[in-house]
């Protein structure tokens, strides 16, 4: 009896080792890494005027703002207007067409828009970026004619 208490207990240190390997080699199972694709944003936007005169430039400062930090996500604009007429250009860049896709190259731009039009004007703007997320803004200036 008492060697067999003793083969016992010299065995103990070989149950907790065979223990630890077994929960380790179990918990490891998955070698696959989790990314995490969704990373979604805001837009900040600087207030702008209610009014405008026809042949006069409103800037629309905006910055995006991601909630998380990736370096290759790509931002994208495309605009629409409803009402009125005018255009919408990225600093010295031609004016956008309607419905086209343009890549954004910073995330703190600035857009202007130009009345060509003596009645109310309405356009929207996405912003979205290469992950499938979109952010809408909508803008409606009054003429100040």
């Amino acid at each position: 009896m008492i060697t067999l208490n003793r083969f016992r207990i010299g065995l103990l240190p070989m149950y907790v080792l065979l223990a630890i390997l077994i929960s380790s080699v179990t918990s490891c199972s998955r070698n696959e890494l989790e990314i995490q694709n969704d990373l979604t944003f805001e837009i900040k936007m600087m207030p702008v005027p209610k009014e405008i005169a026809i042949g006069n430039t409103v800037e629309i400062r905006l910055t995006i703002q991601p909630t998380g930090n990736y370096s290759n996500t790509q931002y994208f604009i495309r605009y629409f207007q409803f009402d009125g007429q005018g255009t919408l250009k990225y600093y010295d860049a031609p004016p956008y067409l309607p419905n086209d896709l343009y890549q954004l190259p910073t995330k703190q731009f600035r857009l202007y828009y130009t009345s060509h039009s003596t009645v109310s004007q309405s356009f929207d703007v996405w912003i979205s970026d290469n992950f499938g997320n979109e952010k809408q803004l909508s803008f409606e200036f009054n003429s100040s004619n």
